[in-house]
């Protein structure tokens, strides 16, 4: 590659596998040039639990990523996820006085809104405004050079522990990248597979990967809610293993291979074959008992989400409807399920906007990395692979907090 051109690298560290996406800015087009992936075994419901295998891992995937973008990779972009994550909404007020609205007075009025009190082993990763209120006009959203008495700021504030930032961190340098900037995987993943459209209408994105089934709200082109679930594709590999009593490695192929989750979809005497356990004979069962092992499971899933924005106030939200992505979503009738469930219009979300290898990752697995390399590709952060990034995680930290201040 040559030293001016720019290339974004989105790292996905998930829990069942670690992604490398490369892309190349050409213009105002983002090409996807390389892509990497390798089963990862060092991580628990989106956290580090064993630093080697997760360093063994990322460079593995970045290895494979190098060898088909043709370029050697130093500096990444994160998706930091898990249960440790939470958000919440917070109101500031300033007094203006009858004079015109400045730049200044929009970081104050933040700067009020934010402050509000955090456990001690927390810290704020993300500050994202939500609507400024002048005077009594609410939904503004650059108020800067309008004349008030009083404004004030509606923001989503993210938190999450610093221990698990800091061991992604740790991780991604040991395994000899610097890290530009983290950022929140169920925001990446609306980035990649959301319309302007359904940002603006309202709509969810909810990506199940292996351990966690991460839940974004976006509104007025606004992320307004996040939840994690700890429930995905792991819960329904172990399902199948244990109701087919086949080992792991076997459940996860049947899932991939016959995975479907309405009964009543599945052909009359329709079979599969399943291994048998510790070295018994495979043995051909009915597919319909595939789906109804799957159906409660993924039904559980859903309902759970629904429990969490409903009791949030939020039921009617997403007028657009329900987008699922992740790399366990490709489940025969999971988006009819998925209806019946919300009640309102659901598909599955795969990466959009990027040219270059776009059938390779035109996949729900690819969500989350091709995201990263949209935010990390935003004018406010872009990068040259070749320039020196912030070190250490403290660094990171105030750049991420200035970073999605300034694109959101």
């Amino acid at each position: 590659m040559q030293g001016n051109e720019k290339i974004i690298v989105g790292l996905d560290i998930g829990t069942t596998k670690i992604m490398a996406v490369v892309g190349e800015m050409l213009e105002d087009e983002i090409n996807i040039i390389g892509v990497g992936s390798h089963p990862s075994t060092g991580l628990r419901k989106g956290i580090v639990v064993n630093i080697e295998s997760t360093v063994d891992s990322i460079k593995k995937a970045v290895e494979e990523a190098e060898l088909m973008a043709g370029c050697d990779i130093s500096s990444v972009y994160v998706g930091i996820a898990g249960n440790h994550i939470k958000g919440l909404n917070s109101h500031g007020l300033i007094a203006i006085k009858g004079r015109e609205i400045t730049a200044q007075d929009v970081d104050r009025v933040i700067d009020a809104a934010k402050a509000i009190a955090i456990p001690a082993d927390r810290e704020i990763l993300h500050v994202i405004p939500q609507e400024f209120i002048v005077d009594d006009m609410e939904s503004i959203q650059n108020p800067v050079g309008m004349t008030a008495i009083r404004l004030e700021a509606n923001i989503h504030i993210i938190t999450g522990a610093v221990s698990s930032a800091r061991n992604i961190v740790k991780c991604c340098n040991k395994a000899g990248l610097e890290v530009c900037d983290i950022a929140l995987e169920s925001l990446a993943s609306g980035e990649a597979v959301l319309t302007d459209e359904e940002k603006e209408l309202g709509c969810v994105v909810a990506d199940m990967g292996g351990g966690t089934t991460d839940l974004a709200l976006f509104k007025n082109n606004n992320l307004k809610f996040i939840y994690n679930l700890p429930l995905g594709g792991h819960n329904l590999t172990n399902d199948i293993s244990i109701g087919l009593r086949t080992p792991l490695p076997e459940a996860e192929k049947i899932k991939n291979e016959h995975g479907t989750c309405i009964p009543e979809n599945v052909k009359s005497g329709a079979t599969i074959e399943v291994a048998g356990v510790g070295g018994r004979s495979p043995k051909k069962l009915s597919k319909r008992i595939l789906a109804e092992i799957l159906e409660p499971r993924v039904e559980e899933i859903f309902s759970l989400l629904q429990i969490e924005l409903f009791s949030n106030g939020l039921e009617n939200s997403f007028p657009a409807g329900f987008v699922l992505t992740g790399g366990s979503v490709l489940l025969d009738g999971i988006t009819e399920l998925a209806e019946s469930v919300f009640n309102v219009p659901v598909r599955i979300g795969e990466p959009n906007k990027v040219g270059g290898l776009k059938d390779i990752v035109k996949n729900p697995a690819y969500a989350t990395g091709v995201g990263l390399v949209h935010l990390g590709s935003s004018a406010s952060c872009r990068t040259n692979l070749h320039d020196a990034p912030v070190q250490g995680f403290t660094g990171v930290l105030n750049r991420m907090k200035q970073w999605f201040k300034n694109i959101l």
